[in-house]
């Protein structure tokens, strides 16, 4: 009865997730169309981004079954290859705008930190488990030599809560808790600091890290937020309003920060379900079927890129979106060599007596 219920149990608990994630993914597409309409704004990169999302998902639970640790590290490879050969990830403004270039390098980098991590947990040779997480400390060092300082932080930080997944193999959940918690930290930061809430002395540190240029489009869209709560002032219209990005001499029309960016052009509504998609990614995790450091991997990949999509630009490039949807989706994906097994174990009980019988 066990073996029987098993598969039945996790098959129950990914279309749960499947099912949330169209929800989400859907309601995320709608609502850029109804503030679009409203306000008269442009919701492709909207849309464009959520089906990246999607797509990415789709294509890694279809490779991670198929190919649960060659997948892996070929996502990691690519991500490093497409970062060092095409830096700036991008056409348009931002080639020469630092703010997008660094946040997508970063973004990149460290959900490919995530993937080889994963990938030398889902490995079963110790011998290959060393290499594959001398990779990911590669990865680090190819984010100090491409300049990338966020990157070389976000990948060390992968790499440590990967190395201390192995302890929360029975407190999976609280694992989650703890990556949720981080993730709003940032975000109530950014927030504060656009605010001006923040002590004077973190002020000047942030303003000397972040540079003045980007605290003060964060403040535009906060001002916009309070202008229209409800609606923003429609997708990809911050551009047009704000008077920092006005100045600019080579304006992306991003206030690079994910979160404020939905304040301003979507509203309450468009934070919360920007939220809602992150929550909804490390559901799946939560309850994915692989072992229990793989999926607190990829979460914590996933949630060092929320931080960096909190600062940055990182979502505006749609190689990110798709790469953490490929990520996402090749840790919840259950190998078929595991329904293999299952299977040729169930065959070779015996069929005339339930398990256990006394003759």
């Amino acid at each position: 009865m066990t073996s029987a219920a098993g598969p039945a149990a996790d098959g129950d608990r990914r279309n749960v997730s499947d099912a949330t994630g169209v929800v989400v993914l859907g309601a995320c597409a709608a609502w850029s169309l109804i503030t679009a309409a409203v306000h008269h704004g442009r919701p492709e990169g909207v849309l464009l981004a959520v089906l990246a999302v999607a797509a990415g998902y789709a294509a890694g639970r279809i490779c991670g079954a198929i190919l649960p640790v060659a997948a892996l590290c070929t996502a990691a490879a690519a991500g490093v290859v497409l970062t060092a050969a095409a830096p700036h990830l991008s056409a348009g403004p931002e080639i020469a705008a630092p703010l997008g270039h660094a946040g997508s390098t970063a973004a990149v980098l460290t959900l490919s930190t995530g993937a080889v991590c994963c990938a030398a947990w889902a490995v079963r040779a110790p011998a290959w488990r060393l290499v594959l997480r001398a990779s990911a400390v590669g990865i680090v060092v190819t984010a100090a030599v491409l300049g990338s300082a966020s990157g070389g932080v976000a990948c060390a930080a992968v790499l440590l809560c990967s190395l201390a997944a192995s302890r929360m193999q029975h407190h999976r959940g609280a694992g989650f808790a703890g990556l949720v918690l981080t993730a709003a930290l940032v975000t109530g930061l950014t927030w504060a600091a656009a605010g001006k809430a923040v002590p004077e002395g973190l002020a000047v540190s942030l303003e000397g890290q972040l540079t003045r240029h980007r605290i003060e489009l964060w403040q535009d869209a906060l001002h916009m937020a309070h202008r229209d709560p409800a609606l923003g002032v429609g997708p990809g219209r911050f551009g047009e309003l704000s008077t920092t990005a006005a100045q600019t001499l080579l304006p992306d029309g991003k206030p690079h920060s994910a979160p404020l960016q939905q304040a301003a052009e979507q509203g309450v509504v468009g934070v919360v379900l920007l939220a809602a998609a992150f929550c909804w990614l490390l559901y799946t995790l939560w309850r994915s079927p692989r072992p229990a450091p793989v999926a607190l991997t990829a979460g914590a990949a996933l949630t060092a890129l929320a931080a960096i999509a909190a600062v940055g630009n990182a979502l505006s490039f749609t190689t990110v979106s798709v790469g953490a949807g490929l990520l996402a989706g090749l840790a919840t994906a259950r190998p078929l060599t595991d329904e293999s097994a299952r299977r040729e174990t169930d065959e070779s009980r015996p069929r005339g007596r339930p398990t256990g019988s006394v003759t």
